[in-house]
């Protein structure tokens, strides 16, 4: 009986430390000791009198064959691969350490050791609280062609959100997504290849679905899908909603570019028009944001003339 399917058990009802301990063919203090690494990976879980350990907050299990059966016929054509870790130090990482393979490879995780997020900051996932899931993808163009990549995937997952029933989902730029004005998501994308020929990346996506109380490390304001009401999302639904819009949107973009994305971008900028501070290490300065740039830089309007940030060298603030 591994992690996954000790949580399977507990969700249908609760079981006591022997009968659990019998099954699995371990020892009583095995099992607590397997109780208390699922609680430490944010798995809620109460003994109960009569009823054993429990499963206070049921999280929905990522699965494989589900995924796969779900996606539309135009994504799964573009599918090669698609996996669901039990847990990995990264989604992003583990896709760059494998070999590449021709078509598009999907890892989700139901939880990640050491999740990053954009500037080298800790991206926070308990077990189950949201999902996780790493895209990897050839492009064509050279390496100046990830630059709207994540603004590119941004869309796709917002569009997917909001086409799923939070409508008060929107973008910040460069690539978080933002509801109520706290972060509901964010992007990483890595990668590389060659200045002018092919490049491949890894579009790293985690989406806050349920994170409950194991939240405390988090550095910022936060929101999650439980939080904007309607109740705890099927994760795997979410998960397809997102595949779907965010693999054919790749698609376009390898053959066309930033272009067809501006004004799906413009209709989810929540920074469109607002006073903005821009945390720059060649000086902070202050304007107002005036939406995209074709290249995918943030136009800010300032006092001295119109100025263009690029993604990875600032962070962006509301003042």
């Amino acid at each position: 009986m591994d992690d996954r399917e000790l949580l399977r058990r507990l969700a249908a009802g609760g079981s006591s430390g022997d009968a659990l301990a019998r099954d699995a063919g371990i020892t009583r203090a095995a099992v607590w000791k397997r109780i208390e690494g699922l609680r430490a990976a944010g798995a809620r879980i109460e003994a109960r009198p009569g009823r054993g350990y429990v499963l206070t907050s049921p999280a929905e299990l990522l699965d494989a064959g589900r995924l796969r059966a779900g996606l539309s016929t135009e994504a799964a054509a573009l599918l090669h691969a698609l996996d669901v870790a039990w847990a990995v130090d990264s989604t992003n990482s583990e896709l760059l350490r494998r070999p590449p393979a021709p078509g598009v490879e999907v890892l989700l995780a139901e939880r990640q050791n050491a999740g990053r997020g954009r500037l080298g900051r800790r991206w926070v996932s308990p077990l189950g609280g949201q999902v996780c899931v790493s895209v990897r993808r050839g492009f064509n163009g050279g390496l100046a062609r990830l630059g709207g990549l994540s603004l590119v995937a941004g869309v796709a997952v917002a569009e997917a959100l909001r086409a799923s029933g939070y409508a008060a989902v929107g973008l910040k730029w460069p690539n978080d997504l933002v509801a109520d004005g706290r972060k509901l998501a964010g992007l990483l994308v890595e990668g590389g290849g060659e200045h002018g020929g092919p490049v491949h990346a890894v579009i790293g996506i985690g989406i806050n679905v349920d994170l409950g109380g194991e939240a405390g490390d988090i550095d910022q304001p936060w929101i999650d899908l439980a939080r904007l009401g309607g109740g705890v999302p099927s994760r795997n639904a979410l998960a397809i909603a997102v595949l779907d819009a965010l693999l054919p949107a790749l698609e376009l973009f390898d053959r066309e570019g930033l272009a067809p994305f501006e004004p799906r971008f413009a209709a989810l900028d929540v920074l469109a028009g607002q006073p903005v501070r821009v945390l720059d290490g060649r000086g902070d300065f202050e304007g107002r944001a005036l939406g995209l740039a074709p290249d995918g830089a943030l136009r800010v309007a300032t006092d001295a003339g119109e100025r263009r940030v690029h993604a990875g060298e600032v962070s962006v603030r509301r003042r």
